[in-house]
């Protein structure tokens, strides 16, 4: 009796172990949004980003359940601005928010058991926005690189046009030349033509996917200057024109809001410090201590 029945606990401990392996070697069964998420961008992301997101992709629809429609409108267009960092999308963002939530509120808990209550706020902080400071980030450099290349991608445009090639294997042949985010906008926007969509409504969508004043001005003296019939060769040139007189613009402007911010600086930290450094060399070169300058 004693033999059967540590025969039949054998049996289930070897029918137990061989289903856990199965589980652990099981391919997780995602949702057809989800799974495409994983694939695309997934040669771009970091080994830590897929990990992360690989750990959190079962709650990625609960987390955005819960942010609702409204918000995770929002959340696409800021990823679209911010160009799709390290393949970053909707649901990838859903798995680090819930997986960096977690590490956030976990270690707050923590410190908190352990009295150290300062510890406790950055940690909340950090499950919290961590993954939003990656985006705004990216948002403010890609914007930066589009205006900083977009006149000279217009100048070679023009070149190229200008040597007798059309417009749409114009641009298909400077983009292919080209790398960065603007030269990706490009490429989008020509498979979007390719697809059928009118070259009009294309450099729409190209306006509003970029918060950038630079591509406005372009699509906008773009679609004027073909409907006014203007030669495209010289509308480019005089939209770089305009770009770089803006640029210039911008630059003395920046640069006179940074000499007051500076002069605070300088008056708020610097002069004291400087006085202070003065003061004691003159005490210490003198020999006079502070005690008898008060009189003590």
């Amino acid at each position: 009796m004693a033999g059967a029945l540590l025969g039949l606990l054998a049996a289930l401990s070897v029918a137990g172990i061989a289903y856990g392996i199965a589980l652990y070697r099981r391919e997780v069964v995602l949702p057809d949004d989800l799974a495409l998420a994983l694939e695309v961008g997934a040669t771009r992301t970091t080994a830590v980003g897929s990990l992360v997101d690989r750990l959190g992709m079962r709650w990625a629809p609960a987390v955005l359940r819960a942010m609702g429609p409204a918000r995770v409108n929002r959340l696409r267009r800021r990823l679209d601005l911010a160009g799709n960092p390290g393949g970053l999308t909707v649901d990838r963002y859903a798995a680090r928010r819930a997986v960096y939530g977690f590490l956030g509120f976990f270690g707050a808990v923590v410190f908190l058991v352990r009295g150290e209550w300062l510890v406790a706020p950055p940690l909340l902080a950090f499950g919290v926005w961590w993954t939003d400071v990656g985006i705004r980030l990216a948002i403010r450099q890609r914007k930066a690189e589009i205006e900083r290349t977009l006149a000279d991608f217009l100048d070679v445009l023009a070149v190229v046009v200008s040597a007798g090639l059309g417009f749409r294997q114009a641009l298909e042949r400077v983009a292919d030349n080209y790398q960065g985010p603007w030269a990706d906008e490009i490429r989008i926007t020509l498979r979007q033509m390719d697809l059928g969509v009118s070259r009009r409504q294309a450099f729409d969508d190209l306006r509003r996917r970029n918060d950038s004043e630079a591509v406005a001005q372009f699509t906008t003296a773009l679609q004027q200057g073909e409907e006014l019939g203007a030669p495209i060769a010289d509308t480019l040139i005089q939209i770089a024109r305009d770009m770089r007189r803006t640029d210039a613009q911008n630059a003395r402007r920046q640069a006179a809001r940074a000499v007051p911010k500076s002069t605070l600086v300088i008056t708020t930290f610097m002069v004291p410090a400087t006085m202070i450094l003065l003061i004691a060399g003159f005490f210490l070169g003198s020999d006079v201590g502070v005690g008898q300058v008060l009189g003590r």
